[in-house]
């Protein structure tokens, strides 16, 4: 009769539990208390199971997975299961719009995103960009975020957190939202996101009361619509969408359902630049139905322009007027020092910019007399856009400038098109933007039909130059 094979020792398992400076007890309750925030209240791990695991037994799902994510936290690396000799996971972890409406789903998917995020930047033409949900498959389990409740909240882990560590994540949350501004999202996209992962520890980990759980989902959730937004900016579709409906989870998790509709809105600017203009559509009527008794001034102005600009995209010209005088009155009763830090980016600046493109789009498919006269108003708002925008919002003062290129040449004013594109240019190569190149893109589309003059040879050369480059 044959023998039966011995087990070979984990060397791995145990060099980095080791590194780790954790002994065997510790891990056994850190991966108890991971497994209960995850929703799976059966497990029971105890310090003789680790010493097994290390002598060679191969613990069983999801637990291999629990025990990376533990050493990545300790080591500070980005540690797998094949590194630590274990199976890899094999039940799958939900990341999209099905996700559960409770706390332990939305930490567990906001770590699973945060610990795989190391994809180098695409662009809305790859494939990337294709696998986002759309339709029902995206709007349907999201129509649950204006009805979901609040879960009760009481953590108890290792440390207790407070105001001031809260505090903190909203301080972090503000530098990264200035550096997006200034330099676009490819530069400092994967230290928000490790950012997240540190603050989402915090909701694993930490011990803290109902208040202050509220308060740290709503900071992981502004936090997340940061990075989400950065990702979407550095041209990770698919990646941003999961980081966006994550962070949307998080907000209903505080209760802040203000928060929730502007994350929603990112969602829908990524819609409609993505070409799917009737679920950008969808998802701003949600954000407005969910948030309609919280949604501040700016972010019901906000919404209301959107609605117009995604009206306009549509052919929906007299809806789009008609929201794009609605946004303009909401404007007016906004008090900027009483509108949350998320709402600081909509201010007079962004309003003009906003309807400025809704009567761009609208001269665009106006073959009358009116061409010239909402060519005219598109013009005059984007001049005050970009007259009014703060020094540090520095793509969007590209965007004004491609904005204003794109309205010159609905009226055949290419000279000034090509003007406005040399200033956009000399922005879009100090920033890290792949959706400003996006937008460049459908300039240089726009410009072909000039290219036998002399002016639109040289817009179009210059374009081709550039997006190139």
């Amino acid at each position: 009769m044959a023998a039966r094979p011995t087990k070979q020792p984990n060397e791995a398992l145990t060099y980095w539990i080791e590194r780790a400076g954790i002994s065997n007890a510790a891990l056994a309750r850190l991966v108890n208390h991971r497994a209960e925030m995850a929703g799976i209240h059966g497990l029971r791990t105890h310090e003789g199971r680790v010493r097994a695991w290390r002598a060679g037994q191969a613990p069983t799902d999801p637990i291999p997975q629990f025990l990376a994510e533990i050493l990545s936290e300790r080591t500070g690396l980005m540690l797998t299961c094949a590194d630590l000799g274990l199976p890899a996971r094999t039940i799958p972890m939900t990341t999209g719009p099905a996700m559960a409406w409770q706390p332990a789903p939305t930490v567990a998917a906001i770590a699973h995103l945060t610990r795989s995020e190391m994809m180098a930047p695409h662009s809305r033409d790859h494939e990337e960009a294709r696998a986002v949900n759309v339709g029902d498959d995206l709007l349907l389990p999201l129509h649950r975020w204006a009805t979901a409740t609040p879960s009760t909240l009481a953590a108890h882990g290792r440390g207790r957190i407070g105001a001031s560590d809260v505090e903190g994540i909203r301080a972090v949350t503000t530098m990264f939202r200035d550096a997006d501004n200034r330099h676009g999202g490819i530069l400092s996209r994967r230290a928000v996101i490790a950012q997240m992962a540190d603050a989402n520890t915090l909701l694993e980990t930490a011990t803290y009361d109902e208040e202050t759980g509220r308060s740290l989902f709503a900071a992981v959730a502004d936090l997340g619509s940061v990075a989400g937004w950065m990702t979407f900016d550095s041209g990770m579709h698919h990646r941003a969408q999961q980081i966006f409906i994550t962070a949307l989870h998080a907000a209903s998790e505080a209760g802040d359902r203000a928060l929730g509709a502007h994350i929603l809105q990112c969602m829908a600017r990524q819609m409609s630049h993505l070409g799917h203009y009737q679920e950008a559509l969808d998802l701003v009527s949600l954000a407005e139905y969910g948030a309609r008794g919280d949604a501040t001034p700016a972010t019901r102005a906000m919404l209301a322009s959107l609605r117009a600009r995604f009206h306009a995209i549509l052919g929906q010209v007299q809806d789009s007027e008609r929201a794009a005088g609605t946004a303009q009155d909401l404007f007016a009763a906004v008090d900027p020092g009483a509108e949350p830090e998320h709402m600081a980016f909509f201010d007079h600046a962004e309003l003009c910019a906003t309807i400025g493109v809704v009567h761009q789009i609208a001269a665009k498919s106006d073959t009358g007399p009116g061409r010239h006269r909402r060519a005219g108003a598109s013009l005059d708002l984007l001049h005050d856009a970009r007259r009014l925008r703060p020094e540090h919002r520095v793509r969007s003062a590209a965007f004004d400038s491609i904005g204003l290129a794109r309205t010159h040449l609905v009226v055949g004013e290419v000279d000034a098109a090509l003007a406005e594109t040399q200033h956009a240019l000399g922005i879009f190569h100090s920033i890290g933007s792949p959706r400003v190149g996006d937008r460049l893109d459908e300039l240089h589309d726009e410009a072909r039909h000039f290219q036998s003059s002399q002016a639109g040879g040289e817009l179009c050369e210059l374009l081709s130059t550039a997006l190139a480059s």
